[in-house]
């Protein structure tokens, strides 16, 4: 961890150092000073809704990547390495552990269906490339309601960042994909079925509607009551946004070779 490639899994105080250094692409300082400054700071007097989120960002807790296409193959490689290593090393790091992955920017500007599109083909390379296989008990169908991503052996909660967004700016970033990886095992304790959960969520949804001066949206739910793939990245205009999940799965009962 902490090496000197743009791919390596960093530690918020490394990342910082190098920014503040200039010792990082400009591209890759300019999303992690936005992801910082997101959580830490505060839109139409509301903080950032998840206070989960600010709280970690707060205790320098996120590990971060930075890949360097959202199609190129070596680079996408480097994030299936990258997250091994997150998943591999997160709980060493104090709790709920998030993993922000940043994409350099694409270069021209992308229509919502396509940056639904580059998410679905990231999360799909990931899976095909997956050096354990999918985990038992979680169903592999993502119409099945207690599907989820799953990478490494483990469900994973990722939410995704981009620039189509103008109502919900609690999703919103300029700079282009942000993807944020959450284990599933960060949430235990405070999922829906729980009375902590359920006020945390409660908490969330009001400063939601704070910061975005919008309602939640209504794909948001809990595990297992509602279908969680179209959370990944929430659609401004049902229009181009996917009708069904974009994701085929691939059953293996073996980890997948090295390639």
């Amino acid at each position: 961890m902490n090496e000197r490639h743009l791919g390596a899994v960093l530690d918020h105080e490394t990342v910082t150092r190098r920014a503040e250094a200039g010792d990082l692409p400009g591209w890759a300082i300019a999303h992690f000073e936005n992801f910082r400054d997101s959580m830490l700071g505060t839109r139409n007097g509301a903080p950032f809704p998840c206070f989960f989120g600010v709280e970690s960002m707060r205790e320098g807790r996120p590990l971060y990547t930075f890949v360097p296409s959202l199609s190129d193959r070596e680079a996408l490689l480097g994030l299936r390495d990258a997250l091994s290593e997150f998943l591999s090393v997160y709980e060493e790091h104090g709790d709920r552990v998030s993993f922000a992955a940043f994409f350099r920017p694409a270069g021209r500007e992308l229509s919502e269906a396509e940056w639904h599109g580059a998410l679905w083909h990231v999360l799909q390379f990931l899976h095909l490339h997956d050096p354990e296989p999918w985990p038992e008990g979680i169903p592999m169908d993502p119409d099945e309601e207690y599907w989820e991503f799953c990478f490494g052996g483990e469900p994973i909660f990722p939410t995704a960042r981009a620039p189509f967004y103008e109502r919900r700016r609690s999703r919103y970033c300029a700079l282009g994909l942000e993807v944020t990886f959450q284990p599933r095992t960060i949430f235990e304790g405070i999922t829906g079925d729980t009375q902590s959960g359920q006020q945390a969520r409660e908490v969330i949804h009001e400063r939601l509607e704070a910061y975005d001066a919008a309602g939640p949206h209504p794909a948001l739910g809990n595990w297992g009551e509602d279908h969680e793939w179209p959370q990944y990245l929430l659609a401004e205009d049902d229009s181009q946004a996917p009708e069904t999940c974009p994701f085929t799965p691939v059953r293996r009962a073996t980890p997948l070779a090295d390639d």
